[in-house]
């Protein structure tokens, strides 16, 4: 047995310290073989990251990078977690989404590892009549029920109390949320509700139903319309401020108030991003409730979903991947409920085995992957406690304007957080469109081959107000018009790879190009000749050594063959080429303008 010395053993005791100056040199080596000469932080800044929201990710954190002491768990800013004792007796609450619920399907949920139900009624859901039938065999002491009922959440709610009373629930028992949200339909639809209904349900549940939440802070809206991290907290710190106005109003006092609210969040694949913003949104809600006078009553209760932006309907196996990075983002920032959408969710409604893998995704991350023993992870990251701070003022600033602006009603009505939103979502639909921010199986790594997934079509959502937008929506177009000229001729709109050199000069590129125009759904064919192809346009891949030799007259005999139109793969000037793709070209300009040029409308 080895025996420490008293000092304890330290590895690094024989080696000098290294300096961040230190660090960055070496940084500048690395970036002089690439061509590129800068030095000291311009060699730091050079590998840096641009976020939305202003926010900038470096590569390299240090204890130096300071941020406000975030406090513990069950104390106030609430950072590292509402609840002292966190997830660690059971993980957090597995909610399952259902817009329609087949015979059985809400209890097979609940006996396979879901803990509470979000269910979608009225218009575009379960008729509120249909209720009873669907909790049919479900213990309601036991399952918190969560109602997604838009305009008839009034009606709703009466009919689950009307179910607690006929199957006689001890009202002390109930807990879930009967999902009032007036600002948040407002947002999907247009339609503005009365308020006083929802703060008659909120009374209610003050008084007879001590575990039942009235209200819903819903922020998918604005995610779903483009929003960045900072713009759906802010609109959610709004959202929550109205509603706590309105029910101090109608009687409640601010801890009851603040009590009957639940604040709903998207999960995206951007693991770090998710976290800190769970993590800031509870700090931003504490302060809140502090201003209010009642900052022990201040932990905000999350509820967090897997981002439907993020969902693809192309290659919709890869959702399963997103939802899982996804949903260990929610669990590690501390969300109290998480919905793990499943992987056909952008297709239709899901199937059986879609629920079940959505519903074992937090199983595995809960009870095989133990994420839930220890509370606030991520706590104590220099990266991530600066990146909650970065984000909790930006979206601090953003909640402050739309409050000098009248408040969350008033934005909504005025289309002034429509703009805001487009605007946001206009300058990331340019990243999507080249491929700065890709999407597997859409934008990167297609396949054209893939038999689709068919599902029964889903009951259309609420629209009228605030679009919904996805990231594969621009190449989802053009994957359609592929699909249509494949069931017009039998075939799909084809280019031929014209290969130049040995497989070292040109594999990266034909790659590259084979990738790029299948994101289009243009098939790509490597063998044979031109006239052999099928293809009416063609394009050049090789090294920029040998473009110099061979370009120009390979251009010109592909012509010779009846190519119609010449690209390269690369930059430069070349005889007979008639355009140029790249790493950074607006990869769905140049698919759209070639498939316009194959006659695929």
């Amino acid at each position: 047995m080895t025996v420490l010395p008293d000092d304890g053993l330290s590895l690094a005791a024989e080696f000098p310290d290294a300096t961040q100056e230190q660090w960055q040199r070496l940084v500048e080596g690395v970036l002089r073989k690439s061509g590129r000469e800068v030095s000291g932080e311009a060699a730091e800044d050079a590998l840096s990251t641009t976020l939305e929201d202003g926010l900038r990710t470096r590569p390299l954190y240090t204890a130096h990078d300071s941020a406000p002491d975030p406090g513990l768990p069950g104390f106030a800013p609430y950072v590292r977690g509402g609840r002292p004792e966190g997830g660690i007796a059971g993980g957090w609450d597995v909610r399952q989404r259902h817009a329609a619920a087949p015979d059985g399907a809400l209890v097979t949920d609940l006996e396979n590892g879901v803990t509470s139900l979000w269910l979608l009624v009225g218009r575009g859901g379960i008729p509120v009549p249909g209720l009873a039938r669907a909790l049919d065999g479900v213990y309601l002491d036991l399952a918190p029920v969560v109602l997604d009922a838009g305009r008839d959440t009034e009606a709703a709610a009466a009919e689950l109390f009307r179910l607690y009373d006929e199957r006689g629930v001890d009202p002390k028992t109930v807990r879930g949320n009967l999902g009032a949200d007036p600002l948040g339909y407002e947002a999907r639809t247009g339609e503005a509700p009365a308020f006083a209904p929802v703060a008659a349900l909120a009374r209610r549940c003050v008084e007879e139903f001590p575990g039942l939440r009235a209200l819903t802070v819903d922020a998918l809206p604005y995610h779903e319309a483009g929003g960045s991290a900072a713009q759906e907290l802010g609109a959610s710190l709004a959202t929550g401020v109205a509603y706590l106005r309105e029910l101090t109003e109608a009687g409640l006092g601010v801890e009851q108030a603040l009590g009957q609210l639940e604040f709903r969040y998207a999960a995206s694949a951007d693991q770090f991003l998710t976290i800190a913003k769970l993590r800031a949104a509870r700090r931003l809600w504490a302060r809140v409730a502090e201003v209010s006078g009642a900052a022990d009553a201040g932990a905000q209760v999350q509820h967090a979903v897997t981002s439907p932006v993020m969902m693809s309907r192309r290659d919709p196996w890869v959702n399963m991947l997103r939802t899982t990075v996804a949903t260990l983002a929610a669990g590690v920032g501390g969300a109290d409920s998480v919905t793990v959408l499943p992987f056909d969710h952008a297709i239709g409604l899901p199937d059986a085995f879609a629920r079940r893998i959505a519903r074992n995704t937090s199983t595995i991350l809960v009870e095989e992957s133990h994420l839930a023993r220890v509370i606030d992870p991520a706590g104590g990251s220099w990266y991530v406690e600066r990146l909650t701070d970065e984000l909790a003022h930006a979206a601090w600033e953003f909640f402050r304007t739309v409050e000098r602006d009248g408040g969350q009603a008033a934005v909504l009505r005025s289309g002034r957080l429509r703009t805001d939103l487009a605007t946001t979502w206009a300058e990331r639909s340019k990243k999507l469109a080249k491929r700065r921010e890709p999407v597997t199986g859409v934008s990167e790594f297609p396949l054209l081959a893939e038999r689709p997934v068919e599902r029964e079509p889903a009951p259309e959502p609420p629209s009228g107000g605030l679009p919904r937008v996805r990231r594969d929506e621009a190449y989802e177009e053009l994957r359609a018009r592929s699909d249509a000229h494949l069931a017009a001729t039998g075939s799909r709109p084809r280019i031929y790879l014209a290969t130049l050199g040995p497989a070292a000069a040109y594999t990266a590129r034909a790659g590259f190009a084979a990738n790029l125009f299948q994101a289009g759904g243009i098939e790509p064919v490597a063998e044979g000749s031109f006239e052999e192809s099928g293809a009416t346009e063609a394009v050049l891949c090789s090294s920029d050594a040998l473009y110099a030799e061979q370009a120009a007259q390979t251009a010109e005999s592909l012509k010779a063959a009846g190519a119609r139109h010449v690209v390269l793969a690369g930059r430069g000037e070349f005889a007979g080429v008639d355009s140029y793709v790249f790493a950074g070209c607006d990869a769905v300009a140049v698919l759209s303008e070639t498939l316009d040029r194959m006659g695929v409308s």
